[in-house]
């Protein structure tokens, strides 16, 4: 561990680096003895890392530090020497870069969320642009064409989105804030920049109100208290907000909370109480309580009307999602095509392309996300759209096994990037294009390598910028078959035409035996599961629990425990 700004953080080797010159810097081992802890060395800071600390070079080692600018030469003190590369600390700025500006936050440097506010919005661009290209180079090992990277309107207050955990100081007083980087320590946050102002306001009056109501805060350490979290949703365009309140367990105060919120706040549409009652650093647990008002909040993402539940994935700078999924669509082309929307949260991407498209079909593992995806879908009349409730992996296999073939897939995966599963299940259906979105550089390439190594050529990478001030990053890649096979030929495809029994519907047995133990104390066997399942008309697959031999005697399942499957599977929205 080593400190900086009074901030514990780990040591981790970046993963790439970029110059201004494009050429990147590699790291040059050498014999450690030449540097050692402590040292005070000028140093020039020549490139950037994926993680946003500036590299200098010093007795041709590369020296990472963090906070600096390229073209700052500092003096340096040494924290920590490693076989091929060192940590070290500003001691000192003795010429700044022409990139520096003065840094406008309090907490910059210790709340782990921006790294780049101390540089010009022009430099942080042209970095991320760089970081981009230097994970399909080196990573990839890819040549793409690259097209100049998509800025964002605001780079400050822009996010749709809050999440703050609560927490109490030695002197009892009630804080909020951000987690410090690689930590669980909260550094209090009053206003930060990255947020509209009025979110500050309503986080400010629901400590207000936990500390006259007398709600008990809760310690990680002790796992003891009741409010964890504040989550704030807005809808960029409607102006609707839903606030989520993430407890320990229910209370009766959690109710005259909310009464006090909606009638403090008029915007509020909506407030949910999200029961995570788990020794956890997940933020959300299953089980949701609506308050007051209603879960979903209404919202436009390119020209379509949509509505996002609490658990549904949504982009938090709307204005730059919609440049982002315009030029999604620019590549995918889909008029009169056939899309398959992998990880489609809400919907927001396939129903961008609807109106053009001959057909979406999404897949989502959020039962939350999928429903609202249909809703999506009916309100705005586009009845060629279809959603399923799956893994991406599972449901590219099935599709792929029922004989889909699509013109078009569009993928949006998490910062993990896609499984193997899902990018082989991807190249045997064949697309004439697929459009990857990816927040995360390194595993896009990665990603991009293997399709490239089957058939697809990865033909342009555009970055846009959709969190300004932090590390992050998001990519539009297009990736070509090329001229299609001959022997492919068009079908018309419908999910009712299915066997849908390969899919996850709505939960995982886990989810529903978790439901049933914490509502009901009842513990209930996979098997039970099955039969209420197969009892309310929701088809398992061919022999699924069945008994292994003819003779055989399975136990019938309780009727207690029958109702609170019953009663897992409406939550679920199963039946």
């Amino acid at each position: 561990m080593w400190k900086y700004c009074g901030v514990e953080r780990k040591r981790q080797a970046p993963q790439f680096s970029m110059e201004r010159n494009g050429k990147g810097v590699g790291v040059i081992a050498v014999k450690a003895d030449k540097m050692k802890k402590n040292d005070i060395i000028n140093l020039e800071i020549t490139a950037l890392t994926s993680e946003g600390s500036g590299i200098g070079r010093a007795d041709g080692m590369a020296v990472f530090v963090p906070f600096t600018a390229v073209g700052d030469v500092i003096s340096c003190r040494i924290l920590k020497v490693l076989k091929s590369y060192a940590y070290g600390k500003i001691e000192q700025i003795i010429t700044p870069s022409p990139d520096r500006v003065n840094n406008d936050c309090t907490v910059f440097g210790k709340c782990g969320g921006c790294v780049y506010r101390h540089i010009s919005y022009q430099a942080e661009l042209a970095a991320k642009e760089q970081i981009v290209r230097d994970a399909f180079e080196r990573i990839g090992g890819l040549k793409p064409e690259f097209l100049s990277i998509c800025g964002s309107e605001s780079v400050d207050g822009y996010r749709n989105k809050l999440q703050m955990p609560l927490a109490r100081t030695d002197a009892g007083d009630i804080v909020s804030g951000l987690f410090s980087e690689r930590s669980h320590r909260v550094v209090p946050v009053e206003r930060c920049r990255l947020q509209p102002e009025r979110f500050s306001d309503m986080i400010a009056f629901i400590k207000e109100q936990i500390k006259a109501l007398k709600i008990s805060v809760y310690s990680e350490r002790e796992n003891q208290g009741v409010m964890r979290h504040i989550f704030l949703r807005r809808g960029h365009y409607s102006g609707e907000v839903c606030a989520v309140l993430v407890v320990k367990r229910k209370t009766p105060e959690m109710a005259k909370l909310a009464a006090a919120l909606t009638k403090r706040f008029p915007e509020i549409t909506g407030v949910v109480l999200n029961i995570n009652p788990d020794r956890t650093n997940v933020i959300l647990g299953e089980r949701e309580v609506l308050l007051a008002g209603k879960a979903e909040i209404a919202d436009t993402m390119c020209g379509v009307n949509i509505g996002i539940s609490p658990k549904s994935f949504y982009q938090v700078n709307t204005t730059a999602a919609e440049r982002l999924y315009g030029q999604a669509a620019e590549f995918a082309q889909p008029k009169g095509k056939t899309i398959l929307d992998l990880y489609c949260g809400a919907g927001t991407i396939g129903l961008s392309m609807a109106g053009q498209a001959a057909k979406i079909i999404g897949a989502e593992i959020v039962p939350e996300a999928v429903e609202n995806a249909k809703r999506n879908a009916m309100n705005n009349g586009f009845v060629n759209a279809e959603f399923i409730c799956a893994d991406a992996s599972t449901a590219a296999e099935e599709l792929a096994k029922n004989g889909l073939a699509p013109d078009i897939i569009v993928l949006d995966p998490p910062r993990k990037g896609c499984g193997a599963e899902t990018l082989s299940a991807c190249v045997k259906m064949a697309p004439e294009r697929i459009v990857m979105i990816s927040c995360n550089p390194a595993t896009a390439a990665r990603d991009c390598k293997f399709l490239a190594e089957n058939g697809y050529a990865v033909e342009r990478v555009r970055a846009f910028d959709l969190f300004p001030r932090t590390r992050h990053v998001e990519t539009v890649v297009l990736l070509s078959k090329g001229e299609i096979e001959s022997k492919k030929v068009r079908v018309e495809f419908s999910l009712e035409d299915m066997d849908m029994s390969g899919f996850q519907k709505g939960a995982t047995y886990g989810q529903i035996k978790k439901y049933v133990k914490e509502q009901t104390g009842l513990s209930v066997s996979s098997l039970y599961i099955a039969q209420v399942k197969q009892k309310c008309g929701i088809i398992e697959r061919e022999n699924y629990n069945k008994a292994k031999s003819d003779g055989a005697k399975q136990p019938k399942c309780p009727p207690d425990k029958e109702r609170a499957i019953m009663e897992a599977l409406e939550h679920f929205r199963m039946i």
